[in-house]
């Protein structure tokens, strides 16, 4: 979900549901600890601490209609007197973290800051726009935790006020994961302070996410697990340490390059895909039958429900197959033959050579977050590919 200037355009209803364009959401259940396969990168910070770890937290998919929206997890505020879970988008757009406190239009579950004596509110203001909705409050801080890995005094927004477009989310709030260099509060995310502190294992953090019903969603701070691909971690750099952007280059539609040169953050808190509107245009006219969609607006295509279309994009000088699973959000309207695609086009309001590279992306590989190595993302085929 990205915030502000580079954030998703909103998007209309698609088979009822208004995709998330986020890097952030939650509601609590037990966290698992079990320490993965690791894999440890070369570190150019300070040797890491005896007491380091990985923890892997447990994702939950919201589903609306066909479409996988958006993933959440539990974190953990207050001390071991007072420790309240609340349920959080994960984020890899955006850097804040923030919860519902003392919030009056809030529908979902807010932290009882009174019963924390370690919460502190600065007053500072704190307002976040996303493409979204958007939340506003104050700065504040507490001890934080992520199963037994814990941050005292992490700050984060304390908000007031949610948009109704967050208060129909299962969720009480979200966590940003990108660089610290994009956050509204000014601070160190989460992670950051992890990595600060020799907290977790190795200074990179992993995704995995199912599709429709099937469990087993995770992220795991410290390390990553191999026994959720089939194949090999490619690594990508990172070309700016904003969001986890790498360069994209463009893609191979039945086996026709499109060229593209733009930016591309790697976003879990984004629903679906979006291209410039000149480089998604020139996807869909490689792929016969394509074209506007009927009934939405006209950022969105169509495609020929009875056809296959391969699609693979071009980051780093390596190749990414895009899933048809995926792609194929269903049919334009009742009884259509042409189903929506899940590449999208961003218009001239959004911010020129950017792109978003969401959850229809992802599922099909497993991504990795390296801090280490001057910053970049692997990413290595998901098992969800061999079912």
């Amino acid at each position: 979900m990205l915030p502000d200037a580079l954030s998703d355009p909103k998007l209309d209803a698609l088979s009822d549901a208004a995709f998330t364009d986020t890097t952030s959401n939650l509601s609590g259940f037990a966290l698992s600890e079990s320490t993965p396969v690791l894999h440890q990168a070369n570190m150019s910070f300070s040797a890491m601490n005896t007491a380091a770890q990985s923890v892997t937290d447990p994702l939950t998919d919201e589903i609306v209609g066909n479409i996988d929206l958006q993933y959440y997890g539990s974190v953990g505020f207050g001390n071991e007197t007072h420790l309240q879970q609340l349920s959080v988008i994960i984020d890899t757009g955006s850097a804040d973290l923030w919860i519902p406190v003392r919030c009056d239009d809030c529908k979902n579950q807010q932290y009882e800051a009174n019963a924390s004596s370690t919460y502190t509110d600065t007053g500072d203001p704190f307002n976040v726009t996303y493409g979204s909705g958007n939340v506003g409050g104050t700065l504040a801080h507490d001890t934080i935790s992520i199963g037994s890995l814990e941050i005292d005094k992490q700050y984060f927004g304390a908000v007031t006020h949610v948009s109704s477009d967050f208060n129909d989310d299962p969720i009480s709030g979200l966590i940003g994961l990108g660089f610290s260099s994009i956050a509204t509060s000014g601070e160190l995310t989460f992670f950051e302070n992890l990595i600060m502190q020799d907290k977790v294992s190795a200074p990179f953090f992993s995704v995995y996410l199912t599709r429709g019903k099937a469990s087993g969603s995770m992220i795991t701070l410290g390390g990553y697990d191999m026994s959720k691909a089939v194949g090999p971690l490619t690594w990508v750099p990172v070309i700016s340490k904003t969001y986890w952007t790498v360069q994209f280059y463009g893609a191979v539609v039945e086996g026709k390059n499109v060229t593209g040169d733009l930016h591309a953050a790697i976003d879990t808190g984004t629903t679906l895909i979006y291209l410039s509107q000149a480089v998604a245009s020139s996807i869909y006219a490689n792929i016969p039958g394509a074209g506007p969609a009927a009934n939405y607006d006209s950022n969105f295509f169509s495609f020929p429900c009875n056809s296959n279309p391969t699609i693979s994009f071009l980051f780093g000088g390596h190749d990414f197959g895009l899933s048809m699973q995926d792609f194929n959000l269903g049919q334009d309207g009742d009884g259509s033959k042409n189903c929506i695609g899940g590449i999208v086009g961003m218009d001239d309001t959004f911010m020129e050579g950017f792109a978003i590279i969401g959850d229809e992306f992802l599922k099909s590989w497993y991504s990795v977050y390296d801090y280490s190595h001057g910053a970049r993302v692997g990413f290595a085929p998901s098992v969800n590919n061999a079912q």
